[in-house]
């Protein structure tokens, strides 16, 4: 089985094949990390409604939470309008980043200063 060629060709990919995903809290909207998906990674998650990426560092695939146990249940998915990013939203099962944080955006603030 394969993605459906009408989703396929909506996708706008990068020179790898990927396309970015983010990943929000379903309920909360709370932005948990973002990575990346082909083709593939796309359908298993909407087939299996568990999330799974492409590790751009590993070549490999993962479902999130299959070695953490931090799992990602799939409750929606959308891709923006101009097909090059993918959104899911998740109900996301202990912490969302491999470093342990709840998301992979808690660690690093990074302050806002506006200059008249």
């Amino acid at each position: 089985m394969s993605l459906d060629p009408k989703i396929a060709a909506r996708l706008k990919r990068n020179g790898d094949g990927l396309v970015p995903a983010i990943v929000q809290q379903y309920d909360s909207g709370e932005v948990l990390m973002l990575a990346w998906m082909d083709d593939e990674a796309l359908h298993r998650t909407l087939t299996t409604g568990r999330a799974t990426y492409w590790s751009r560092s590993r070549g490999a695939y993962w479902v999130k939470g299959d070695t953490s146990g931090h799992v990602q249940h799939v409750k929606a998915v959308s891709l923006d309008c101009d097909g090059d990013t993918v959104l899911l939203k998740v109900d996301q099962v202990g912490a969302a980043c491999h470093t342990g944080d709840h998301t992979c955006f808690d660690a690093d603030s990074l302050e806002v200063t506006i200059t008249p």
